[in-house]
């Protein structure tokens, strides 16, 4: 049996419109749905283009090491190979070919030496892929070798073999700004966080545990590959259609690495097959964008399911975490220190360090805390977001030593966790006072559903049967920004402009839903328009869960934008003041009756079926920047997600089967937009759930 709750807060109404929300808070099915059946819906690894050429990549053999020399003889002799693509005519067009979005430090193609087994060396380019496969296999690479490091706590110690140099921080982001590294050493990040006295809560504790957890590295695994088309667009452009969940970013990263202004790149994408973080920032598009600029054609680059684990992972993690408790289950003291394996490049692994690192001491009201965080380079792949952000690493190591304190300490594992809920008002370690985050309540709910206090058949024989709770918290990305355009067009239709991209979240359908609320139409008259860097306004990414409440900010405040004009020339046409006015079922109703459709508003101000209304609404909370010496700011992050989780499990000793017998999942959501979609993103997507 599979359970998921969502704890909601109470009944709300527009306070705007002065009436109960219609759209907003109702299940509906996504605004794809059919399209999804009948195979009508646009992914990008579905596009061909006139004369596209098929780039395959051949990848370094070796973990660490010098390229002494490439010999591309042998593949370019295959009859329909077009081209092989090395970092020598990279160099032809960006003299500078390095990217990231914290560290200038990832080659388009290896510069001098390669980092990691699986780094792209040559790209090979056919008129047919399994042509470009084969020649792929035919490039010679001879290196001389170094001495290569893959484990995290290794790395980060004195005399472990330097994989890079020189770091240049990338300087995009606000809250990297002060990334710099340590020279001479493999530490990209190192973020600390000191609130009260570590010393003095370890003094009034009656026991301290000290523990250490790994978790390894994980690929992400989606549906659809990664997959990048780039096409000259005339003499001075370039389009690129990408599987990308930051287009914005990719836009400016190519422009940025091209010398040319952001409107010569144009970047458009449609939905993905998954992305879970593996999609995010510059993956396949700087390869794929120098390859077409190179052979004046487009040029299609697609990874197999293999390729992708050399591509970007989640990041292994190494967790020593020191808990400080009086006998009665009270926790004075926290330090954790925690090492993150980034990896041969950055990608956005020093963000994952600094903002999950933050969040060590877990959903917990501890006095005395010390965190330590290091962002580690390896010779393993690339590691970056995936979906929690690095929380589940952090989760994994807290909660478990919390089973084990309490089990030491003879306490109930939830009562434990209840004693040291951190509650609204109360101060986060980081100084950030919470809010709307209900630990307690996650609590309950978690009892109730498990009915934790029913006597528990632990099994006999050679079976036998567990139980356990968890928690977990994560703080929302930020600062970032959102811009959304919301148009009315001439016969009253509706669109939303947004560059948040849907990968199976359901995005298009809740932003679809939020305009709706404030137009008072119908949610699936609104049409959503995929991002297109050409036609949608900027948006940081779709990453750090925060679309709902950023972009959905954004096209909301867009809307109201929209609404205000509607609403103003209705006034003009009917001659009655604004604040008389409504919009409800697609048309501007006053308080007398009186009645106007949007296409009726739009003839009145344009005379004919004509024109386009456009509201433009942006969204950038606030933030505060943590102080460097001690970690801390009054204002970390705009909200705070918790959730929990309770199982049972039974485990056969003599074959070794384990079958998870009951599973809940419990998150305090606030207001789902769409509950039916919140809830199918909670529940697990497994034999449980489909028997229950």
């Amino acid at each position: 049996m599979a359970d998921t709750i969502v704890v909601p807060e109470a009944p709300v109404a527009d306070a705007d419109a002065g009436r109960a929300l219609r759209e907003v808070g109702r299940s509906m099915p996504r605004l794809e749905s059919t399209a999804k059946v009948d195979g009508s819906v646009e992914y990008i690894h579905n596009l061909r283009l006139p004369g596209m050429l098929y780039g395959r990549i051949h990848r370094s053999s070796i973990a660490h090491g010098r390229i002494v020399r490439i010999d591309a003889s042998a593949a370019l002799a295959c009859d329909g190979v077009h081209a092989v693509i090395t970092a020598d005519d990279v160099a032809t067009i960006v003299p500078n070919p390095y990217y990231g979005p914290a560290f200038h430090d990832q080659p388009i193609l290896a510069l001098g030496k390669v980092r990691h087994v699986g780094e792209p060396v040559a790209v090979v380019l056919a008129t047919d892929p399994h042509v470009a496969e084969e020649a792929a296999d035919l490039v010679s690479v001879e290196y001389e070798p170094f001495d290569a490091v893959f484990d995290e706590v290794a790395a980060a110690a004195p005399g472990a073999p330097i994989i890079h140099d020189e770091l240049k921080p990338a300087g995009m982001f606000t809250d990297l700004e002060h990334v710099a590294g340590r020279r001479g050493t493999n530490v990209a990040l190192d973020a600390r966080l000191r609130t009260g006295d570590i010393e003095k809560g370890f003094a009034q504790a009656d026991q301290v545990f000290e523990h250490t957890f790994r978790t390894g590295k994980v690929i992400h695994a989606t549906f659809e590959p990664m997959v990048s088309v780039a096409e000259p667009a005339g003499p001075g452009g370039l389009t690129i259609h990408t599987a990308s969940q930051s287009p914005s970013f990719v836009r400016s990263e190519i422009a940025r690495l091209l010398g040319w202004p952001e409107n010569r790149v144009r970047v458009r994408t449609a939905f993905l097959g998954g992305g879970f973080g593996a999609k995010l920032y510059i993956k396949l598009e700087a390869m794929a964008a120098v390859c077409a600029l190179l052979v004046r054609k487009p040029v299609r680059i697609a990874l197999t399911m293999d390729e992708q684990f050399y591509t970007i992972t989640k990041h292994g993690a190494t967790v020593l975490i020191r808990t400080g408790v009086t006998n009665d289950g009270r926790i004075t003291a926290r330090q954790v220190e925690t090492y993150w394996n980034g990896g041969a490049y950055a990608d956005i692994g020093p963000r994952v360090t600094q903002k999950s690192g933050f969040t060590a001491a877990g959903p917990y009201d501890i006095e005395h805390v010390a965190l330590d965080n290091y962002a580690v380079y390896t010779n393993d792949p690339p590691a970056g977001a995936l979906r929690g952000f690095g929380i589940s690493q952090l989760v994994w190591a807290y909660e478990r030593q919390a089973d084990i304190i309490a089990r030491a300490l003879g306490i109930d594992p939830l009562e434990f966790r209840r004693r040291n809920a951190l509650r609204n008002g109360r101060k986060h370690a980081t100084g950030t006072v919470v809010y709307g985050m209900e630990v307690e309540a996650v609590l309950d709910r978690l009892a109730e559903k498990m009915e934790w206090h029913r006597p528990f058949d632990r099994g006999s024989g050679t079976i036998r049967r567990g139980r356990g709770i968890a928690i977990g918290v994560k703080a929302c990305v930020s600062p970032t920004t959102s811009t959304a355009a919301v148009h009315v067009y001439g016969d009253g239709s509706c669109a939303v402009h947004t560059s948040t991209v849907d990968m199976g979240q359901a995005s298009d359908t809740t932003l679809a839903q939020i305009a709706a609320e404030v137009l008072g139409l119908p949610t699936p008259d609104v049409r959503i328009v995929h991002p297109d860097t050409d036609v949608t306004p900027y948006d940081m990414a779709t990453l750090g869960s925060r679309s709902t409440f950023h972009m959905g900010n954004a096209v909301r405040r867009a809307a109201e934008d929209v609404r205000a004009q509607l609403l103003r020339i209705a006034a003009g046409a009917l001659g009655v003041d604004m604040g008389d006015l409504e919009c409800r079922d697609g048309a501007v109703l006053s308080r007398a009756g009186a009645k106007l459709t949007f296409r009726e508003v739009m003839l009145a101000r344009f005379a004919m079926q004509a024109g386009t209304i456009v509201g433009v609404g942006s969204y950038t909370p606030s933030y505060t920047k943590p102080d460097p010496r001690t970690g801390y700011s009054p204002n970390i992050t705009p909200f705070w997600m918790l959730g929990g989780a309770g199982a049972e499990v039974e485990v056969d000793c003599e074959t070794g089967r384990v079958t998870v017998t009951k599973l809940v999942n419990v998150a305090d959501v606030g207001r789902a937009i769409n509950p039916a979609s919140v809830e199918r993103q909670l529940c697990p997507a497994c034999s449980i759930c489909r028997a229950s």
